[in-house]
C-alpha cells in the first residue's frame, strides 16, 4: 500500500522538506535539501482538480459535467487554484 506524501510536520504543521532521495533498484541514495514542484505543493483536491483538467483537455464543460456542477462554478473553483498557484510561485521565488 502506497502511503500519501506528507507535507506538514505532524507535530508542528510546518510544511516538511525534501532531503533524500533513493533509488530502489540501486539503493543510490541523493541528499540535500530539494525544492518541491509548485503542483505537488497544491492541496490534495486541488491536484485532483488539475488533473481532471488535463485528462478533459481543458474543457471546463466536460469537468462541469463530470463534477455535475455549473460552468461558472466550475471555472471559479479553476480561477482559486489559478491564484493559489500563483502564491505559491511567488513564495517560492521569494524564498530564493
Amino acid at each position: 500500500m502506497n502511503k500519501r506524501f506528507p507535507r506538514f510536520c505532524p507535530s508542528c504543521q510546518s510544511a516538511l522538506q525534501v532531503k533524500n532521495l533513493a533509488c530502489s533498484h540501486c539503493s543510490t541514495s541523493v541528499e540535500g535539501v530539494f525544492e518541491l514542484p509548485v503542483l505537488a505543493c497544491l492541496s490534495e483536491e486541488d491536484q485532483l482538480f488539475v488533473l481532471n483538467f488535463i485528462k478533459s483537455s481543458g474543457s471546463l464543460k466536460e469537468m462541469a459535467g463530470q463534477l455535475k456542477l455549473s460552468y461558472p462554478t466550475v471555472r471559479n473553483m479553476l480561477d482559486d487554484v489559478i491564484e493559489r498557484i500563483v502564491a505559491l510561485e511567488k513564495k517560492q521565488d521569494y524564498e530564493h
